[in-house]
């Protein structure tokens, strides 16, 4: 028999997923299931030492909460197997488990960007700290999934002794990101605004619309700054064009919007913009539907137009000013009035901080 032979006959026996580790296999078949360290080697025909030295590193390891979870949960899966009571609460795996893997490392792999994850939360959410210092949220993550990537060794907390853990990407977790290989869509050019249950592929966990606008214009031109070296669009309007990002977004319309807005420009004429409806029963989308044309009529014509394209269409600067007909680089100066418009508005209507949505 040979070695892969005789390794998936011992993972079947175990009851773990394929995707384990050998390292963690070796470790609860010594630790839960009582096999001597020389039996495991001469299974695995490797040297003792071997299989030693995998089960003392796995024992220093659990030093780290996502990884002492994550093998806890996986002797409760072999054990229920085992004993015919059950498959246990299994940790994420397999084809969309890598899917989804890569979209969370992608944003680990930036400057500046952990996964802070507390003792006694069931979630985790990896933030961003740019060059002043400002603390953005870029997508949350179940702590089944964070507990898999760390049993991978593809994350590792900079102290696992703090009560928030951040934990930063490993080299082993910039190898997996290269194995994956580009996202679909931005190996040539950016791919289009993914919009919820789209298809399969839909992200579950990063379903808050900020985590997808690190893309947006309105990224690019935040982290440029002015004469005195201030960020030429401060957070505050960043969040306000995110906001309306959001609207466009929950109000489920996408090209159909884009489509009557283009002919309601065209048509230059006075009278109030009137998009198609969102799905009947949808009553989040109409809400959202609501804020997004309230939003553009205090805009006003002009402002409105930059506003919409930029934020919601992701339309570029350059694109953006050969169509409004304007000089290079006077783009960005309109919508930067726009966004303190919208900025107000917002304040205005629903206070600094946005009433929950959906």
């Amino acid at each position: 028999m040979t070695f892969s032979q005789v390794t998936a006959v011992d993972h079947r026996v175990a009851g773990l997923p394929e995707w384990v580790p050998e390292a963690v296999h070796h470790y609860l078949k010594h630790t839960e299931g009582g096999r001597p360290i020389r039996a495991l080697a001469r299974a695995a025909d490797v040297h003792a030492s071997t299989i030693l030295r995998q089960v003392r590193r796995m024992e220093a390891r659990r030093d780290d909460p996502l990884v002492d979870g994550a093998l806890r949960r996986l002797a409760q899966i072999s054990a229920k197997r085992v004993s015919g009571k059950g498959a246990g609460e299994a940790l994420p795996g397999g084809a969309s488990f890598e899917r989804e893997a890569r979209r969370l490392l992608t944003r680990l792999a930036r400057r500046g960007t952990v996964l802070a994850v507390a003792r006694d939360m069931d979630m985790g959410v990896i933030v961003s700290e740019d060059e002043t210092g400002e603390v953005r949220r870029e997508a949350t993550v179940e702590r089944g999934f964070a507990e898999t990537l760390a049993l991978r060794d593809w994350i590792e907390p900079q102290d696992p002794a703090a009560r928030i853990l951040r934990y930063v990407l490993t080299a082993a977790g910039r190898a997996a990101l290269r194995d994956f290989g580009p996202e679909p869509g931005f190996s040539e050019a950016q791919a289009g605004f993914r919009r919820l249950g789209e298809s399969e592929e839909s992200d579950a966990r990063l379903r808050h619309m900020r985590s997808a606008l690190a893309e947006s214009p309105l990224s690019g031109l935040a982290r440029r700054r002015d004469r005195k070296g201030k960020p030429f669009l401060p957070r505050p309007l960043v969040a306000a064009g995110e906001r309306m990002r959001e609207d466009y977004e929950l109000s489920r319309l996408g090209p159909p919007l884009q489509a009557a807005w283009e002919a309601h420009v065209e048509a230059g004429a006075p009278t109030a913009f009137d998009p198609p409806a969102p799905p009947a029963g949808d009553a989040g989308a109409e809400a959202a539907r609501e804020r997004l044309l309230t939003a553009l009529e205090e805009l006003g014509p002009g402002l409105a137009d930059v506003a919409l394209r930029c934020c919601c269409f992701l339309e570029g600067m350059e694109a953006l000013e050969r169509r409004m007909g304007w000089s290079a680089r006077s783009g960005k100066v309109v919508l930067r009035i726009a966004l303190q418009r919208l900025e107000r508005h917002y304040e205005t209507t629903g206070g600094r901080y946005a009433p929950m949505i959906g």
